[in-house]
């Protein structure tokens, strides 16, 4: 006969088995390292992820450490080592790491201002240029962002092929890699490089938009550069938002403490995922790592290019 003090001594265990294989998880990980590839300094992304590095240790009961990696190589190499157990990924970076063998499964990405979850890439001129569009940019100064960047490299030469430009490092008179989306745009500006590619989403949701609200961005007289100093000639199909990703080997009460503290963000601590977004974002979309198998298939035409080029 089941009895109520039975069924409210079950619920109780269960309780305590929740409980305990909470702490279990949080005794085997008492810190957590999550890991960002930065698209701006160094200064400017600490100051964007602090508050939410911190929100997530308050919410996930262990110290949540931010790392700043070098470059998306650093963070796959990161993930397949275990050394970093949550990353902050571009669409090919973690395709890339999916066709190395990385085991890191996607659960969230961004949702933009205006709801969706994708983005673009572009190629930039400055507005004083001739350039229209790329036939015109021959023999010219090409700005890259990173080998493993989606907006910065992969989609880029894959708009390029479509175009009719399989070899970019022949039809460019200089391809180069400028290590970060502000670093592409420093150069345009300045005139190292005569169109650069980079990321957009809108007029106010870019690295573009992010560098001229800080003033980042200067005239040869010193005064500040606008928007309407610089040109978009050619513009990509939508990328799905890059994906936030924890190690496949986490526990799976982990993962979940993770995922939910992601999810509750933008209502627990506003401030913290205002700070982060810059007011761009409204919040965190739920994601499978079965969303990025198109942009693998990316990666291998990418790749396929490559390997053309060197035979």
């Amino acid at each position: 006969m089941i009895t109520r003090r039975l069924v409210l001594g079950g619920a109780a265990a269960l309780a305590f088995a929740s409980s305990a294989s909470a702490e279990d998880w949080k005794a085997k990980y008492p810190e957590l390292t999550f890991a960002v590839v930065p698209a701006e300094n160094a200064s400017g992304v600490t100051e964007r992820w602090a508050p939410f590095v911190s929100y997530l240790s308050k919410e996930l009961g262990v110290k949540v450490t931010l790392r700043i990696a070098n470059d998306y190589a650093a963070v796959i190499e990161g993930q397949r080592a275990g050394n970093i157990h949550i990353a902050s990924y571009g669409s090919a970076s973690f395709a890339r790491a999916r066709l190395t063998g990385v085991k890191s499964d996607a659960f969230a990405n961004d949702i933009n201002a205006d709801g969706s979850t994708g983005y673009y890439s572009v190629f930039f001129v400055k507005a004083s240029s001739a350039y229209k569009s790329v036939d015109q940019l021959k023999g010219k100064n090409l700005g890259l962002v990173d080998p493993n960047s989606t907006s910065g490299n992969n989609v880029p030469r894959f708009e390029l092929d479509k175009m009719g430009i399989a070899d970019a490092d022949g039809y460019f008179g200089k391809v180069v890699f400028t290590g970060s989306h502000e670093n592409a745009m420093l150069a345009l500006s300045q005139g190292t490089v005569d169109v650069a590619a980079n990321q957009w989403t809108s007029d106010d949701d870019s690295t573009l938009a992010q560098m001229l609200t800080k003033g980042m961005l200067k005239n040869a007289d010193g005064s500040a550069m606008k928007k309407d100093d610089f040109r978009i000639i050619h513009k990509s199909a939508p990328i799905i938002n890059g994906p936030y990703a924890y190690n496949s080997d986490l526990p799976e009460d982990a993962k979940a403490a993770i995922a939910k503290a992601f999810f509750d963000a933008p209502a627990k601590d506003k401030a913290a995922f205002d700070r982060l977004s810059d007011g761009q974002k409204k919040g965190f979309h739920p994601a499978t790592t079965k969303d990025w198998d198109g942009t693998i298939e990316l990666i291998k035409f990418v790749d396929a290019l490559r390997k053309k080029k060197a035979s």
